[in-house]
Formats: structure tokens, C-alpha cells, sequence
């Protein structure tokens, strides 16, 4: 299974492992066609080559099954050594080769079919690289090229007029959307969805015709799929079904309640027993609404119809050939053979024991087998496998929500488990047996973390002890709930492709300590599916090397060979009490430094000493949003967001937020943690508004930075009947104690007065409850995307032992957890288990264990005796802080958020306009040319002193209506860009971080896209880019080299590139 030709270390280690498993009987003679006799197929190969033959493996299709096969046989055939013996040709109808038809909707994401790709990229060659690379040249794919005929007798494939022979041939032609005979489903308008020629076509009407709403016909599988991508194309969407439930395939009533409830809680409408009666068009001939056949159903007014109502075998090439179905499919046996026996079907084509299966986990298998008996038969060899049926069983993430369904849907018991608060279903079917109740299927929709666990008990048909403890969800469970071997090797871990847990602990050790995820994807095709397995893969991958004793490399970036708790323990030990990057970077790094290493330093040293972050050339290393003391938003204007400890606000306070909301015409909103944020804000205008809220005491809420963001509170005894403790007094204390101490990733606290818990203290990264005898102290909880019930650390102290031992928790993760680890994941790295970790940290935290806890204390006692508010810092001196907060260095002049990206008014207050999808207009923008004003008159221009732009910070610069960005780095190399992301058109560039590594290069602040300074392209695989100018400093002024301010503003203009509602209508850039 494993492509291991070209690494000797592989090679060796499998065949030792053979050589071993032969000599202790391990294997039988009945395994003897997986090792094929040598001689054998030498003397079938000799024979060949004395008759001057060469022999011809042809692949009807090319989709996912078709390539594997073809890789399968390529693999085959080398490890025999007959490569040049044999040619592969593949028939591929569609303009590019083989891409991963089961992730298609994520082309929506980049609109890059490279990202689907299952033979390397395009770029260079629509066959792509693999049929391209020399190492296979007996490889060949006919892309665009339909095969149109089948003749047996004379073993030719027809395409066209021309005829190619074959000595075997396999039929992988799969499938094609069902499209039910609806009056008007020819009209403009109406598509499938099934390649990426459909999706690109899709997306061009809907841009031409400027559709609003869409219908989408089938709610199976590829049926939401598609209904989610047409709202993420902003239309109204609605999914019409003719069965009672969605995915009745796969779920029963209760799973499609979970599921309709997610689904419409995204905006998307149901329809189920839909009677579809007709399209019908508009005057223009386009379509524009749907009828039904349902008594009272009113029309739908739409302007794109999707339907994807199944798929029905594509077996057209093969009825006048071989024995076909009625209803559709190629008839094969158990070894994918048709009535023909040099002609194999393989994937949705193959009716294999009356039933077609339609997901690519079934046919990869076929692939395999297929494989295995038309290469030993062309070598005369023997193969023994077969094809005996496939596990249905599928885990899929539809809509961002769980579904998944695994073993029989019946039993003799089943258990259900429904909670419409949270979407969540879970029936699990159970059989009798002499021994006792055995777990024969099940559905999850909502929740199916344990998926894998449940699978594989359902397949040992161990006896359940207590079937109800399988029911809760997993996240909900006390450990050992359920009790599956996990490293079991039989275990699957990648269904799409059947590849377990033994299969990677092979390759990994076979491959030895250098294993990467990739080669692991690329050699046993874990991974390469629907990806949902991936996190699985690497954690095995880091188990596997752990036990080689290989490094698991965790450095925290190339300038850095070590992990952050390692860099910690370094500079805590120093004896120079190092306090700035270059220090740090002098004595344990390398290099210049970079957009990870450069703020994850800065953070260590504000956690470490507590000196203002701003000052001196502390500023260069701050992330984008830590450098403006406010988060950069859409369109690159700022939140601000000030401290209300433990939610408690007095009038004057909330009269003076009402002010400086009108005054600067901010979006306010009521934050989840008892705060108000204030949106829109102008950069140059922070320090005004900080000074406003200031007069009445407000402070920084740190909502910008890795530092504590609140601590929330009910009322507690000071008002609620029910209260034993003053939360309020309490939470406000904790906020106050803590509020601006810099940790690895941001931390979130909360104290409830009594155990009806309305605070919600058990899901923070610590938190309190109270009780009669004091408060229990939990720690470790998480909300947000991986919630994570907190573990009780100490329970009935007192608010002084309260604080002493969060002291030490927040500083003992502080100097150990990892760059932007949250305590949950942090907590859960101390030991294998809940009990196990609970009692680390309790041995470190309260017994004192290690040894530090006299450290923890001093230096909390230092944050404490340090606190500085940022925004006061700034507000006090505005001239030490006034250049990181004035728009344009060159020029007092400024552009409003407003003429950089439209703002729409929603229920009495403005907001900026919806960001387009990747891909559409107003994205990832692209210049006439890198070389657009190579032909322009250049002039070097004057943008003032020197001194005002910093060394590795970006300064924005105006040069008539356009926005460009110039970087000084702090080897003294100067270099000049647009000022426009073109990934979203934001004019953000001027405030990422730059460095002069390999090469010189600024991350973009909002999705860390990098760009080349001197060349303007993007690195990393990106293949945007961005319009460069030559820069200099000369007699202490900047000078850019620049061409005619006109033809600038022509290509690069703020109001050219503003993102609106509407795409504005491209004109010519200029002429000349």
C-alpha cells in the first residue's frame, strides 16, 4: 500500500520485517500473492521482450478512484521491476486530472483547483505534476479526452475516431448527477454540482447576473454541501427535499431535527416533502422561481436552482461491452472483474453483490484488489484478494456540524440521547448475546468526537457492561466511560482510505525518526480524503517518534531552536536579566528574528518584567493589535473595548461610553463578558478616545493582548436571594489583581455566588464558586471551540488562599505552557489523564512540589507592584507615542475608515460591508503587472526625515490618493510597497511586522499572508502580489523613487480599491 520504492530505509525495514514474519510462519501459503514469485515474473517479463511486446494497462476515468488505481498499478509494477514493461493510460474527460471530488465545496476557499489536486500541481501542465515527473514516464493521462467505446473482441478503447488497445482495462467512469425530469431544468440557471468546471461556472452567473437567492434540489450529502457554499456566496438560500427527513440515508427523524435546528440556525431554509412541479423563467429566459406540486406551498423566488438529487452509474461506455444492470452498473465479482475477464469496474460504475456504493472509502478498496489481479495476471503471477463488500460507516463534517453513522441501524435496544439546546443526537443500537449487550450502530448528529471509538467497538463485539455510558457525549463524560483500546493497531484511523493505526505505526517506523505528516500523507494516503483525520495522524506521528526517541521538533520558530517553556527557563536563569529581543536573540537565537518569534519574545519579557510595552524598540516586536493597544477590524479600523471589573459600571460611566460612541461614531455593542465594545474606531483617534474614557476611570480591558480579559460575576449576596458569597466584591478584587499580566494566550475568569453557577466559572481558564464554607477554586476549563469542563484544584477556601493559589496556577502556566496555548490544552499535556494532571498541579501549586512556589509568588508580587495602564501611558505622553498613532508620517492629511471600505447602516448604526468570499471581486486583487509602471518617468520624491520611520515597524506614507507602506529595517535596507493587502483590499500592510531574514518580508496583520519586499510576491505558496518602488534614505529623508502621482492613484487609488457592496466596474488603468 505504501509507496516505498524510492526510500532504501523503508525498503529495509519492510523487508526484514517479511523475512522475519517467514521464518516464524507468520504468514501462509495462502498470503503467497501479496510476495509474487520473482522468477516467475522474470521469465513472463523475458518472454515479453523477446517478443518485442509491450503491454497496456488502459484507465476509463480519472476521478479519485480512477488515479488511485492508476498509482496503485504504477506501484506494483516498479516494486516488480517491470515498469518498463508495462504503460498505464488513464482517459480523463475534464480539462484537469485527478482532484478530491469529496472536498470540492473548499475550492470556494481559495478558487484554486491546486488545493483539490491529486497529482501536484497544475500550474505548469493540466495532467498535473505527477504525470509529468520523469520518474514514471510509462505513465500517461489523456486529459479532455472522452473514451466513447468498447469493443472486447478486438480489446480497443475508442475515443473518437482513434482506437487504443489495451491488454487490460478497467472502467472507473463513476458517476453522474441525477437530474429528475422538472419541466424547465435546461434553463440558464439551473446547474449540478459535481466538478470544478460546474463551480466555476456557478460563481460566474451569480457574479453577472447579480443573483440574491438560490434553491438547491436534495438534501443529502453533496445537497448540503452546496446549499452551504450558496449562502457562503451571500444568496438566501433554500434546500428542498422530496423525503420526509434530510440525509435519510444516513439519519433517522430525531438526527434530522438536530440537524435541520444547526442548519437553520446558519440562515438556511428547509424544505422537506418538497413536490417540485417546475423552473420556471423570467422575460430574459433565466430562471427565476420554483413551483411545487404541494398543496400550499407558495412559489420560491429564485435566481440559481443546484441539483444534486443523486448519481446514477456512468456506465454508457460499457452496456454494449459487458454485462451491465438494468438500472445501471457494471456487474463484477469478487475480484472486480466483468463478464469480461481482462476488463476490471471499479468505484460508483461497479455493481458488486447487487449494490453500488457511492463513497470513495469502497472504492479505493476496489482499487486495491483490482490492482493486485490485473498486474499478477499481466505478469503471470497469482493474487488471492478479494473485494468482500466495504463498511459503510462515515464520520463528515457537514455545515460545521458532526454527522456520522457507523454499523447496523437496528438492534435489539436502543438508547437515545437528544439535547435541542445544544443540537446534539446520539442513538445507539445494542444486540443481545449469551454474554451480554454488544454495540451494533449507531448515528451521531452534533457530537461525534468518539466516532472512532465507537466504530471500533462496534466491530470487536466486546460486551458493553453499561450501554448508557456510551450515550452522553463524549466532552460530557468522566474518563473511562468508555473503554476502547486506543492503540489498538486494527483501529482506523483514516476511513476514507482504510488506513489504520497499525498501517502508520509501520510506516513511521519504517520510515524512521524524519517521518514527516507529509510524507505519511503522500505514502499511505491517511490524510488525503476529507482530512478529518488529520489531527489523529499527528498525534500518532508524535507518539511514534517520541518512542524512537527522535526530537519532536516544537521550536518556536527557525530563529529559535528551542520551545518557549525552554526559552523561558533561559532567559529566567540569565544571569544578564536580559530585557529586550536583540539580548535574547544575541544569546539563544539566530537570524533577524520574525513575525512569530519577534511577539512571542515581547510577550515573555512583559510577563517576566512588566515594562511598558511601547517604549524604545519594544514596539517593532508587538503584534499588530498590541502595538495600537486596540484590535485591527475589518477594513483596519480598531475596537476598543475598556475594563469594567467583575461587570460592574457605574452611570456617569456608561453616559461617558454613550458620548464618545456618538462623538466618533462607534458601533457599541454588550460584549458575552459584561463589557461594552465600541467598533470603528480610527487609529489616529485612539489616543482621544482612550483619553475620554480615562476622565471617568476607565482603563485598558487588555481585549487587544495575551493577557487576562475579565472576570465575570453575578450578584452574589450583595443582591440575589440564593447568594452565600459577595461574587461581586470578589470578582472584582480577582480583576483588579490580575488585570494586565501577559500570558501565552489570553485568559478569561469568572466567580459565581453560589453553586447555581450563573457566572459559569467551571468553563474558564480559572474560576470560582462559592459555597457556605468559602469557594472552590476550578482551573483548566475552556469555552469556545474545544470546551473543556475546569478541574476542581482545591475546594471550601478561604479568598485569601483563593488568590494565593491562582497566583501561582497563572504564573506556573505563564513559564511553561507553549506559544498561544490556552491552560485547557496546556493542562491536559501534564499527564495521560484528568486525575493524574489534577494531581501534578496540585503537587506544584499546593504542596509545593518543585520547589518554586516562593518564585511564583515574588513574581506576581513584581506584576503587582508594576501595573501599568497602557492606554494612561499613552494619554500622558502623547509625544513619545504620538508616531505609532498618526496615519500618514508625510502629511497631517487624513483617509476616514470610510473611504477605505463602505460602511452600511444596521438597526441605527454603521458597520463595514460584508467582506466578498475569497476569490470573487474586490479579492485577492492582482496589479496590470509587477511591471506596470516600468514604462512611467520616475522621480525620487521626498516623504521627510529619516528618523520618523522606525526600524522594523511599517510607516503608511500618502502620495496623492494613494496609501503606500515603507519599511526600514534594522540592517538599514529601505523598501517601498503598496499599502493594500490585495488578499481583501485592506490597507493594512504599513502595520505588520517586517524582517530581513532569507529574505526581506512583511506579514499582512489580519490573515499573516507575507510578502517579499523586493520582489512583491507572496511567499509560501501564495501566488499573490504586491506593486514594489525603490526607497532610499539620503542626507537623512526618506526618498521614494516613485512614478507620476496620476498614474500611481490610476492603479493604486484608496477610492479605486475601497470594498463596496457593489463591485465597482473596471475601467482601463491608464494609457499613454
Amino acid at each position: 500500500q505504501f509507496n516505498v520504492r524510492r526510500n532504501p530505509r523503508i525498503m529495509q525495514a519492510l523487508t526484514c520485517a517479511l523475512l522475519v514474519a517467514a521464518a516464524n510462519g507468520f504468514y501462509s501459503p495462502q498470503q503467497k500473492a501479496k510476495v509474487a514469485p520473482r522468477a516467475l515474473a522474470r521469465a513472463a517479463k523475458e518472454g515479453q521482450a523477446a517478443a518485442g511486446e509491450k503491454q497496456r494497462i488502459v484507465v476509463v476515468g480519472n476521478g479519485m478512484v480512477g488515479q488511485r488505481l492508476v498509482e496503485l498499478c504504477a506501484d506494483k509494477l516498479a516494486e516488480r521491476g517491470a515498469s518498463d514493461d508495462v504503460d498505464i493510460v488513464s482517459f480523463c474527460e475534464e480539462r484537469l486530472a485527478a482532484y478530491n471530488r469529496v472536498r470540492l465545496t473548499s475550492w470556494f476557499e481559495t478558487r484554486d483547483a491546486d488545493d483539490l489536486s491529486l497529482v501536484g500541481s497544475y500550474k505548469d501542465a493540466p495532467q498535473g505534476e505527477w504525470y509529468a515527473s520523469e520518474e514514471r514516464p510509462n505513465c500517461k493521462v489523456r486529459v479532455g479526452d472522452l473514451a466513447t467505446g468498447l469493443d472486447v473482441d478486438k480489446k480497443t478503447v475508442a475515443c473518437g475516431d482513434e482506437l487504443v488497445s489495451y491488454d487490460k482495462c478497467v472502467l472507473a467512469t463513476g458517476s453522474y448527477p441525477f437530474v429528475p425530469p422538472i419541466p424547465g431544468k435546461d434553463l440558464p440557471g439551473v446547474f449540478v454540482y459535481r466538478t470544478i468546471d460546474d463551480l466555476e461556472a456557478l460563481v460566474a452567473y451569480q457574479k453577472a447576473h447579480g443573483v440574491k437567492s438560490a434553491a438547491v434540489i436534495g438534501g443529502g450529502l453533496l445537497g448540503l454541501e452546496a446549499a452551504k457554499a450558496m449562502h457562503d456566496l451571500g444568496m438566501k438560500t433554500h434546500i428542498l427535499e422530496y423525503a420526509p427527513i434530510l440525509m435519510c440515508r444516513q439519519i433517522d427523524q430525531g438526527g434530522h431535527d438536530a440537524l435541520v435546528g444547526m442548519v437553520e440556525d446558519l440562515g438556511l431554509e428547509v424544505h422537506c416533502d418538497a413536490r417540485t412541479k417546475a423552473f420556471e423563467a423570467d422575460a430574459d429566459g433565466r430562471v427565476s422561481r420554483v413551483t411545487f406540486e404541494t398543496e400550499g406551498w407558495d412559489d420560491l423566488d429564485v435566481g440559481i436552482v443546484v441539483v444534486s438529487a443523486g448519481i446514477r452509474p456512468r456506465d454508457e461506455v460499457a452496456r454494449d461491452a459487458v454485462e451491465c444492470h438494468e438500472r445501471g452498473g457494471v456487474v463484477v465479482s469478487d475480484t472486480l472483474q466483468t463478464s469480461d475477464k481482462d476488463v476490471y469496474a471499479v468505484g460508483e460504475v461497479a455493481l458488486h453483490g447487487g449494490m453500488i456504493y457511492g463513497l470513495v472509502a469502497p472504492g479505493y478498496a476496489m482499487a486495491e484488489v483490482a490492482a493486485d489481479h490485473l498486474v499478477a495476471d499481466l505478469l503471470g503471477e497469482e493474487a488471492s484478494s478479494t473485494f468482500e463488500g466495504a463498511d459503510l460507516s462515515t464520520k463528515l463534517k457537514l455545515l460545521g456540524c458532526d454527522v456520522a453513522n457507523f454499523g447496523e441501524a437496528s438492534g435489539d435496544e436502543a438508547l437515545v440521547w437528544e439535547d435541542k439546546l445544544s443540537r446534539t443526537y446520539r442513538k445507539l443500537f445494542f444486540s443481545k448475546t449469551d454474554e451480554g449487550w454488544v454495540l451494533a450502530g449507531g448515528i451521531l448528529v452534533g457530537d461525534a468526537d468518539d466516532y472512532a471509538e465507537l466504530l471500533a467497538l462496534s466491530k470487536s463485539g466486546s460486551v458493553v457492561e453499561e450501554p448508557a455510558s456510551l450515550l452522553t457525549p463524549l466532552k460530557m463524560r468522566g474518563a473511562g466511560a468508555l473503554e476502547v483500546d486506543d492503540s489498538d493497531p486494527a483501529k482506523q484511523i483514516c476511513s476514507c482510505n482504510a488506513v489504520s493505526r497499525g498501517d502508520l505505526e509501520t510506516f513511521i517506523q519504517a520510515t524512521g525518526e524524519e517521518t514527516t505528516y507529509a510524507e505519511i500523507k503522500k505514502c499511505t494516503k491517511a490524510g488525503s480524503g476529507c482530512g478529518g483525520c488529520e489531527p489523529d495522524v499527528k498525534k500518532i506521528l508524535k507518539v511514534e517518534l517520541e518512542k524512537m526517541g527522535a526530537t519532536v521538533n516544537n521550536n518556536l520558530c527557525a530563529h529559535f531552536d528551542y520551545s518557549r517553556p525552554e526559552l523561558v527557563a533561559k532567559i529566567r536563569l540569565d544571569e544578564q536579566n536580559f530585557k529586550s529581543f536583540d539580548e535574547v536573540l544575541a544569546a539563544h537565537g539566530h537570524g533577524d528574528g520574525c513575525e512569530i518569534c519577534k511577539p512571542a519574545v515581547a510577550s515573555i519579557l512583559a510577563s517576566l518584567h512588566n515594562e511598558k510595552v511601547l517604549e524604545g524598540d519594544r514596539a517593532a516586536l508587538q503584534d499588530t493589535n498590541d502595538r495600537s493597544l486596540a484590535n485591527m477590524q475589518r477594513g483596519g479600523s480598531y475596537s476598543v473595548v475598556p475594563r469594567v471589573p467583575g461587570g460592574e459600571i457605574l452611570p456617569e460611566q456608561l453616559i461617558v461610553l454613550g458620548e464618545v460612541a456618538k462623538k466618533y461614531d462607534l458601533y457599541s455593542k454588550i460584549t458575552g463578558a459584561q463589557r461594552v465594545d465600541l467598533f470603528g474606531a480610527a487609529k489616529a483617534d485612539l489616543p482621544s478616545i482612550w483619553a475620554d474614557l480615562g476622565k471617568v476611570g476607565f482603563e485598558s480591558g487588555h481585549a487587544y493582548g495575551k493577557a487576562l480579559r475579565t472576570v465575570k460575576s453575578c450578584v452574589g449576596s450583595s443582591w440575589c436571594r440564593y447568594g452565600v458569597q459577595n461574587s461581586v466584591d470578589f470578582a472584582i478584587t480577582v480583576e483588579n489583581r490580575y488585570k494586565g499580566l501577559r500570558s501565552p494566550h489570553k485568559m478569561k475568569s469568572a466567580v459565581s455566588g453560589c453553586t447555581r453557577e450563573c457566572a459559569e466559572a467551571q468553563c474558564k481558564d480559572f474560576g470560582m464558586i462559592a459555597t457556605e464554607h468559602g469557594y472552590d477554586l476550578y482551573v483548566a476549563g475552556n469555552g469556545g471551540m474545544n470546551p473543556r469542563h475546569g478541574a476542581l484544584l482545591a475546594s471550601g477556601i478561604d479568598e485569601a488562599t483563593t488568590l494565593k493559589y491562582i497566583d501561582r496556577f497563572l504564573m506556573y502556566y505563564i513559564l511553561t505552557a507553549e506559544r498561544l496555548e490556552r491552560t485547557a490544552p496546556w493542562f491536559e499535556r501534564l499527564a495521560s489523564t484528568d486525575e493524574a494532571r489534577l494531581k501534578a498541579l496540585q503537587d506544584v501549586i499546593i504542596d509545593d512540589s518543585l520547589g518554586i512556589c516562593d518564585e511564583l509568588d515574588k513574581r506576581m508580587e513584581h506584576h503587582l507592584a508594576t501595573y501599568h495602564d497602557e492606554w494612561a501611558e499613552v494619554v500622558k505622553n502623547p509625544d513619545k507615542f504620538a508616531h505609532l498613532f498618526k496615519q500618514f508620517a508625510n502629511t497631517d492629511e487624513v483617509q476616514p475608515a470610510d473611504e477605505m471600505i463602505e460602511f452600511v447602516e444596521t438597526r441605527g448604526q454603521r458597520r463595514p460591508v460584508d467582506w466578498p468570499a475569497d476569490g470573487e471581486a474586490q479579492t485577492n486583487w492582482r496589479p496590470p503587472s509587477l511591471s506596470v509602471f516600468e514604462r512611467s518617468e520616475h522621480s525620487w520624491q521626498d516623504f521627510g526625515p529619516a528618523d520618523a520611520f522606525q526600524p522594523n515597524l511599517g510607516t503608511a506614507v500618502l502620495y496623492g490618493k494613494t496609501q503606500l507602506a515603507v519599511f526600514k529595517l534594522k540592517d538599514g535596507s529601505v523598501f517601498a510597497t503598496q499599502n493594500m493587502c490585495p488578499h481583501k483590499q485592506a490597507f493594512v500592510l504599513a502595520q505588520g511586522i517586517a524582517s530581513d531574514g532569507e529574505v526581506p518580508k512583511v506579514a499582512c496583520p489580519l490573515h499573516k499572508k507575507q510578502f517579499d519586499l523586493s520582489s512583491g510576491k507572496e511567499i509560501n505558496g501564495g501566488d499573490l502580489e504586491i506593486v514594489t518602488f525603490e526607497a532610499k534614505v539620503q542626507d537623512g529623508r526618506m526618498m521614494l523613487h516613485l512614478p507620476p502621482r496620476d498614474e500611481v492613484d490610476a492603479v493604486l487609488a484608496t477610492d479605486k480599491l475601497r470594498v463596496c457592496s457593489e463591485a465597482p466596474v473596471e475601467e482601463p488603468v491608464f494609457s499613454r
